[in-house]
């Protein structure tokens, strides 16, 4: 009697995480929870920012700026966590992006395995920052685009998702 319980609560259990894995959020759902964990890890606010994402032929940028120029306490915000964000990338840590896409981005684990192949660096923008990201290593480098192209779909950004020569050093 016993191991028929048993095997009972198992197979409901096995049942109801079947469903739950098969029951997946729409579009519109999963787009307002990204943007939720993000506003939580990133310290402000996805109404109150811009975020864009850039492919350029050595790498690409992450950019932020608040939307409002006068703004200074997101302005601030924006620029501590880009630096945040490029010491950790830097050290081949992308927990962050883990948490916000509720999964491993595309590009991850081979930027992780290659962390010490790539630059991040934090530039100061008038209204916000940007990371820019360069690689010399061909491997890196579609890591780093297939990162930039997921981040481009999962936020919803717009922006192309072409390969540009990039802004001038």
């Amino acid at each position: 009697m016993k191991t028929t319980a048993l095997a009972l609560v198992v197979l409901t259990v096995g049942l109801v995480h079947a469903q739950q894995t098969r029951t997946k959020e729409s579009p519109a759902e999963h787009h307002t929870a990204v943007t939720d964990r993000g506003d939580q890890a990133m310290g402000f606010s996805h109404e109150k920012t811009t975020h864009h994402f850039r492919l350029y032929k050595d790498g690409g940028a992450i950019e932020v700026t608040a939307n409002d120029p006068k703004d200074i306490e997101n302005r601030n915000m924006i620029r501590m966590h880009l630096s945040h964000i490029a010491q950790m990338f830097a050290q081949g840590n992308f927990n962050t992006p883990m948490f916000i896409h509720d999964t491993t981005p595309p590009g991850v684990p081979t930027m992780t395995k290659l962390h010490d192949q790539i630059d991040y660096q934090v530039q100061e923008t008038e209204s916000g920052a940007k990371v820019r990201i360069r690689t010399a290593n061909a491997q890196a480098l579609d890591a780093i685009h297939a990162f930039l192209l997921f981040q481009i779909t999962d936020h919803q950004t717009g922006d192309s998702p072409d390969i540009s020569q990039g802004p001038s050093r």
